[in-house]
C-alpha cells in the first residue's frame, strides 16, 4: 500500500478506532495469570499510542508532502547510477549543446492534491548519474495559439529536506495560485519545474557534486535544464531561468545560481541558509573544505567577477532573513540582492503565503532587465522578441534603497 494518498490514510485512522475501542471491549474480560492479563493491557495500550502517532504521521505526511514512499521514509532510496568527476563545471568536459536531444515523455499525474495540469516524467541523467522524475506544469498562454511560435521563461523549483518534488503543487499550491494571476498578467507565464532534489535515501547532498557520492547539481543544472530546454518552448539563456526554493531548497537555489550565473539569472530562498552545516544530514556540512566551499556567502566573496545575477531572501532572523543580508553585504553589482521580512516560522504555511509575492517579485525583476539582458523588456505583457514571451505586467514591489523590498511590501508580525 503507498505511504501516501487516501487509502492507507483511512487505513490509519481505521485502526486507531479499533486501538480505542479494543480496551473498552477486554479490559475486564482478560482471563489467565495477572502477569498475562498486565502484558496484554499495556500491549493494547501500546497499539493505541502507535495507531493515534501513526494517522498524525499519515496527516502531516501528505499535508507536508515529506515522503512520497516507503524506500524514501526508511532511507533505503537511491537514485544515483553513478558519480564520475565532472569538473568545476559540473559537465565532464563535455558540450552541452553537442549532446543529443532530450525530447523526454511526460504523463499526467492523477492525484487531485497537486492540482490540474501537474505532468511527470522519469528522466535518466546522461551528464549527472542520476535517474529521478520531474514533475512540471505549463502556463495556461502555454497553449493558446497567439503564443505557438513563442518560447516560456523557467522556474525550477527545490523542496526541503526530507521532501518530495510534489511539494511545490501539493503543499504550496503553486500552479492554483499562480494560474490566475498568469491570467491577469500579475505574473510572467512560467513553466514550473520541480525536480527531485532528496536523491540518497536519509542524505542531504547540498545540492552538490561530490565524486563517487552524487552529481546533484549537475542533475538540477544540467541534465534537468536541457530536458527541459529541449522537450518544451522553453528560454534557453540564463535571464529566462529562475530557481526557487524553501528551507535546505532555499539553499539550493543561491548556491547554484551564485555558481551558475551562465545557467540561472534569478534565485528566490525563502527561510534558506548559507552554511551548509545548517542541515545535520548534509553531505557537504560534514567536511569542512565542502562546507566552506558551498556556502554562497564565501563563493560570492571568492567570485573573480560578481555574478549577473538577482536574488531575493525572505524569512525572519537567522531564519533566512539574516542570511540575506549577509549575501548584500559582500555582494557588488552586477548582483542584485533583495531581502525582506516575513513573519510565521520555518513551516510550510510560511512558504505557501509567499507564493504570489515572492513570483510577483519575479516578474518585476525579469521586466526590469535591461533590453539586451534577453526577452523581458516589455512592459503590460508585450513580447520583447520574435521568439520568447516577455515577463509582462507584473506586481506592485519595487526595488528600495540597496536593493531591500521597501517596508510597505513586507509582511509584518
Amino acid at each position: 500500500m503507498s505511504l501516501t494518498g487516501t487509502p492507507f490514510f483511512v487505513t490509519a485512522i481505521v485502526l486507531a478506532v479499533v486501538a480505542v475501542l479494543l480496551p473498552l471491549a477486554l479490559w475486564t474480560r482478560l482471563r489467565g495469570p495477572a502477569v498475562v492479563r498486565g502484558a496484554a493491557r499495556l500491549g493494547m495500550v501500546a497499539f493505541a499510542q502507535f495507531t493515534a502517532i501513526l494517522v498524525v504521521f499519515v496527516a502531516v505526511n501528505n499535508t507536508n508532502t515529506l515522503y512520497d514512499s516507503w524506500g524514501d521514509l526508511f532511507g533505503t532510496t537511491d537514485h544515483v547510477d553513478s558519480a564520475i568527476d565532472l569538473g568545476p563545471d559540473g559537465t565532464g568536459g563535455r558540450r552541452v549543446a553537442d549532446l543529443p536531444k532530450v525530447r523526454q515523455p511526460f504523463e499526467a499525474v492523477d492525484d487531485p492534491a497537486l492540482g490540474s495540469g501537474v505532468q511527470r516524467t522519469t528522466l535518466k541523467g546522461r551528464i549527472s548519474g542520476v535517474e529521478a522524475e520531474v514533475y512540471v506544469w505549463l502556463p495556461p498562454q502555454y497553449h493558446d495559439p497567439a503564443y505557438r511560435d513563442r518560447k516560456f521563461p523557467v522556474v525550477e523549483l527545490l523542496s526541503g529536506f526530507p521532501g518530495s518534488p510534489k511539494s511545490w503543487f501539493g503543499s504550496l499550491h503553486a500552479s492554483e495560485q499562480l494560474e490566475p494571476l498568469m491570467r491577469e498578467g500579475k505574473v510572467a507565464p512560467f513553466i514550473l519545474v520541480s525536480p527531485r532534489s532528496t536523491l540518497l535515501g536519509d542524505t542531504d547532498t547540498g545540492c552538490a557534486n561530490i565524486p563517487g557520492k552524487v552529481n546533484a547539481e549537475s542533475w538540477l543544472s544540467v541534465d534537468v535544464r536541457k530536458m527541459v530546454i529541449d522537450t518544451f518552448r522553453a528560454v534557453d539563456t540564463p535571464d529566462g531561468w529562475a530557481v526557487a526554493g524553501f528551507s535546505a531548497g532555499a539553499h539550493c537555489a543561491a548556491k547554484l545560481t551564485v555558481a551558475h550565473p551562465d545557467r540561472y539569472g534569478y534565485a528566490i530562498s525563502m527561510s534558506g541558509y548559507n552554511d551548509p552545516g545548517a542541515e545535520a544530514s548534509s553531505l557537504t556540512g560534514r567536511d569542512p573544505r565542502l562546507r566552506h566551499d558551498h556556502n554562497p556567502l564565501n563563493m560570492l566573496k571568492a567570485a573573480p567577477v560578481p555574478p549577473p545575477v538577482t536574488m531575493l531572501f525572505t524569512g525572519d532572523g537567522r531564519d533566512g532573513y539574516q542570511q540575506g543580508l549577509d549575501l548584500r553585504g559582500v555582494s557588488r553589482p552586477p548582483t542584485r540582492i533583495d531581502v525582506r521580512q516575513v513573519s510565521g516560522g520555518h513551516r510550510t504555511s510560511t512558504w505557501v503565503r509567499e507564493v504570489p509575492s515572492v513570483f510577483e517579485w519575479l516578474t518585476m525583476r525579469m521586466r526590469e532587465a535591461p533590453a539586451d539582458n534577453g526577452p523581458y523588456t516589455g512592459g503590460g505583457g508585450g513580447t520583447g522578441g520574435d521568439e520568447d514571451f516577455g515577463a509582462g505586467a507584473g506586481g506592485h514591489l519595487v526595488g528600495g534603497h540597496a536593493g531591500e523590498v521597501p517596508a510597505s511590501s513586507r509582511t509584518r508580525r
